[in-house]
């Protein structure tokens, strides 16, 4: 029995609040720190290693329970992400700002995993399953509202307060961030108050730290005993990755200069162009896709959106190459690699579904998704040196060269042609 309060109360905010965690951590992050002077390989590299937190998330995420509920989780996270925020802030206007707004960011990673683990569990646990199919939809667009505001809004506040303040470019970001220590104390308070007490969620006293771990080394054993667990683990690592070389290089060259054989886009211009139309690229290809699979079943369409997933790449040659100064048509190109791989990515998703199905489908999903961000973060140790040795015009081939590789793995795939069908 599950003690009611509304769902519109607090399934919105809490998805908004996993979101934006993620976005600080994985772009804001790259953002400072390119206008703070380092070079595209120590960005990347530094940057890539933040995606650690949700590769390992599965090794002590079933721990969570033996100490806390949930509820709990999610409230305690929030606070210390508060608190996290409030450590960049600080620590980017000193000295040490490389090393003090690093470790805080790590704080942030390893917060906003656990804030994701308990997030997801007590969803299911604080809705039935009528309203658990009705408001996947709205965490969904929540969440994304999160990257509109992270990508989008945040980047393009940080640009106007550098004017304002005559190019300050610590003290600009120290206020974003004190903003969001704000928000989330905030989200902390809300959601002591507002979110259910289910029945269900529990801390599982009956059991102690040893079950657990013999119980997930048996899912962990079984999981590498999967029909096709070979294919599916080189498709969870190389279907991306031609999207996780050009991720966090993209933003660097959209705001490089042009004498760096960049776009030179003002912090304004990269978050229009960047955090609201390629958002918007982004959602609209996933729901597109998510329709057609949902119709026709993933077998159907998994080759064309193995194609969305890597053709559109070539917008960023054509940036490259032709270096538009018109603003429309960096736009237009952006928006159309991100639709692409919001279309693609649909695949990905969907495969990660189908494969973890039958026993133990939670915890294998979950390890599904750690190979998802091991995909993205390898890539990311050595893209921005590549980049940095090559120049972006090279690196963008290099990046079509690589897929290749999308193609090859999907064509070794097994899958139930009726999955995904309604």
């Amino acid at each position: 029995m599950i003690r009611f309060k509304s769902p519109w109360a607090w399934v919105p905010s809490l998805y908004f609040a996993e979101g934006l965690p993620y976005v600080a951590v994985t772009l804001l992050s790259i953002e400072i720190y390119m206008q703070m002077g380092l070079s595209d390989a120590q960005i990347t590299f530094y940057t890539a290693w933040l995606y650690l937190p949700w590769v390992i998330k599965p090794f002590w995420s079933p721990f969570l329970d033996l100490f806390k509920t949930k509820r709990w989780w999610i409230v305690a996270m929030e606070l210390l992400l508060g608190a996290a925020f409030a450590g960049v802030a600080f620590t980017v206007q000193t000295d040490l700002w490389l090393q003090g707004s690093l470790c805080f960011f790590w704080l942030m990673a390893f917060s906003s995993a656990t804030h994701d683990v308990a997030a997801d569990g007590f969803y299911m646990m604080g809705l039935n399953q009528h309203n658990q199919a009705l408001f996947v939809g709205i965490r969904s667009t929540f969440y994304r509202l999160s990257m509109i505001i992270g990508k989008g809004v945040l980047i393009m506040l940080a640009g106007v307060l550098q004017v304002l303040f005559r190019n300050q470019i610590r003290f600009s970001w120290g206020l974003i961030f004190y903003g969001l220590t704000g928000l989330f104390i905030a989200f902390y308070l809300y959601h002591s108050s507002v979110l259910p007490r289910p029945d269900e969620d529990v801390n599982r006293k009956t059991e102690t730290a040893k079950d657990v771990l013999n119980g997930f080394l048996e899912t962990f054993v079984s999981f590498f005993k999967k029909p096709q667990i070979i294919v599916a683990i080189f498709f969870m690592m190389l279907f991306r990755l031609p999207e996780a070389l050009l991720t966090p290089v993209s933003q660097l060259f959209l705001q490089a200069k042009p004498s760096r054989g960049g776009l030179g886009l003002s912090p304004q211009e990269f978050g229009l162009v960047n955090g609201t139309v390629g958002v918007i690229g982004l959602l609209a290809g996933g729901i597109i896709g998510g329709l057609l699979a949902s119709r026709d079943g993933l077998k159907k369409w998994l080759w064309p959106m193995t194609f969305a997933i890597t053709i559109p790449n070539i917008a960023y040659v054509y940036l490259a190459y032709f270096m538009p100064q018109s603003l429309m048509a960096i736009n237009i190109a952006v928006f159309v690699e991100n639709l692409g791989y919001g279309f693609g990515f649909t695949a990905y998703m969907l495969f990660l579904i189908y494969f973890s199905q039958g026993e133990h489908k939670t915890s294998h999903y979950a390890l599904c998704t750690g190979f998802m961000a091991l995909s993205m973060m390898i890539p990311g140790l050595f893209a921005g040196a590549l980049a940095q040795t090559v120049g972006y015009r090279v690196f963008f081939i290099i990046v079509m060269a690589s897929c290749v590789l999308p193609f090859v793995v999907s064509r070794f795939l097994k899958i139930d042609e009726h999955f995904g069908k309604e």
